[in-house]
């Protein structure tokens, strides 16, 4: 679901560091990473305005403290909750012992745009030209076939006799 933040990205390439929940992420269009809690929806976008550094070729922006006009949009892939942590204290001989664990509250984020530079763009040409080269036709209601009547009758000639609970078999009936 979220790729890993060690793998390194080509330096060529459309990239930022931002920073969310007083953690830096390094981020390109595509990408999936997981950030401290936002109060946002599933499926809403959010737009991350702390941007530290702007890559793209040749182009290199450095922000003091933040880039100004630059922001990167992503959409919300939803809430996960981190991996268990936990921490012990002991002290051998002094009934000391104290233990600590939790799970972190996580959000799933999909980097749709850097800068305004991104695969939404590329993403709405590839859905315009399918739509205008697909056209629907409806399709011609269904007959229902006649159910023969005879059936009916023959089933309401003999009674089913209902039976409660167990029966056991006595002799002749």
């Amino acid at each position: 679901m979220v790729q890993s933040l060690a793998v390194p990205k080509p330096d060529s390439s459309l990239s930022a560091v931002i920073v969310s929940g007083g953690k830096q992420y390094r981020v390109a269009p595509g990408d999936r990473i997981l950030v401290d809690r936002l109060a946002a929806e599933p499926g809403s976008s959010v737009k991350l305005g702390r941007v530290l550094l702007f890559n793209h070729g040749d182009e290199l922006r450095v922000g003091s403290p933040a880039v100004e006009g630059l922001d990167v949009d992503a959409k919300v892939i939803g809430h996960p909750r981190g991996p268990r942590t936990e921490s012990i204290r002991y002290k051998s001989k002094k009934r000391v012992r104290v233990h600590h664990g939790g799970r972190s509250h996580l959000t799933a984020l999909e980097i749709i745009a850097v800068g305004g530079i991104g695969i939404e763009t590329e993403v709405k040409e590839e859905e315009a030209s399918k739509t205008k080269t697909k056209a629907r036709t409806k399709a011609a209601p269904k007959k229902k076939a006649a159910a023969p009547k005879a059936e009916a009758v023959e089933d309401k000639a003999e009674p089913k006799k209902a039976t409660r609970g167990r029966t056991t078999k006595k002799g002749s009936e």
